[in-house]
């Protein structure tokens, strides 16, 4: 795994020194280096995808996708932004923890494509997408029915339940438990199946893009995507549509609510 902790050398030195003087973070350990790259790498996700969101359905195209009353306050937006900011150090934990047990060996995780050939590299894509899919399907589903643990970690996001709550800043609005908890099947899937690490590291930085995207209320209409029009349901009737990048989990195991079945009832 000596490429791999090349890599991850690599990735620190070019966030890290980027963003901070060389005496401020050389001498940390590899481990705690890490964790301040996936810090930061964190926090330039959720503002800079969440601003420039923000920005655009609500004040460049103002009311053009949203109607006036569905646009969420400043205040509302503040909240979500002060819930995730108190997350974030743990959230950063988790991918770190992942590299390192990547790092020393204990996973599936490999180096380079050419390790495995590239239809075997898609083939275990696919596999550890629907690994992914299924795990946090599941751990969101148990968020709601072990009612404990909705009481006590999932509740925290679901008090934004309607359009005029939600925004792309309640995408990582969790109580710091709950959030790691449905990444965990990311860090599962590393055990069970190879996976590019390059790869494993998009996925966890699209995880931060996505959950930003399924919060702002616009119905995109991408088949099979589990869009905002689906995850606004979710936090509406608090019992559909608990799947991830796309609805199939929903159709399986029957929890999916189409945004149409719902105007229709509406009407």
């Amino acid at each position: 795994m000596e490429d791999i902790l090349t890599e991850t050398s690599f990735y620190n030195r070019l966030v890290l020194g980027a963003f901070l003087p060389n005496r401020v973070w050389d001498p940390l350990p590899h481990f705690l280096q890490t964790w301040l790259r996936n810090y930061i790498g964190a926090n330039l996700i959720y503002f800079v995808s969440g601003f420039l969101w923000c920005f655009y359905i609500y004040y460049l195209k103002r009311n053009v996708y949203l109607p006036k009353d569905a646009i969420p306050s400043t205040k509302s937006m503040l909240l979500q932004i002060s819930v995730a900011m108190k997350a974030m150090p743990w959230y950063s934990l988790l991918p770190t923890v992942s590299e390192y047990m990547i790092e020393n060996g204990w996973t599936r995780c490999f180096a380079r494509i050419s390790d495995v050939s590239w239809p075997a590299y898609l083939m275990y894509l696919i596999v550890y997408l629907v690994i992914v899919e299924f795990g946090i399907y599941w751990m969101h589903r148990e968020l709601h029915d072990i009612k404990p643990l909705y009481k006590y970690l999932h509740a925290t996001h679901h008090i934004y339940n309607k359009q005029n709550t939600l925004s792309p800043f309640a995408g990582l609005a969790f109580h710091p438990l709950d959030g790691i908890l449905q990444a965990v099947p990311h860090v599962i899937a590393l055990f069970l199946v190879p996976i590019h690490f390059k790869m494993h590291i998009l996925l966890i930085c699209m995880e931060g893009i996505w959950t930003a995207n399924i919060h702002d209320c616009i119905d995109a209409k991408l088949w099979p995507a589990m869009g905002a029009g689906y995850h606004t349901i979710h936090h509406t009737t608090y019992r559909h549509n608990y799947g991830h990048f796309t609805i199939w989990m929903d159709w399986m195991f029957g929890t999916l609510r189409h945004p149409t079945d719902d105007d229709m009832k509406k009407m």
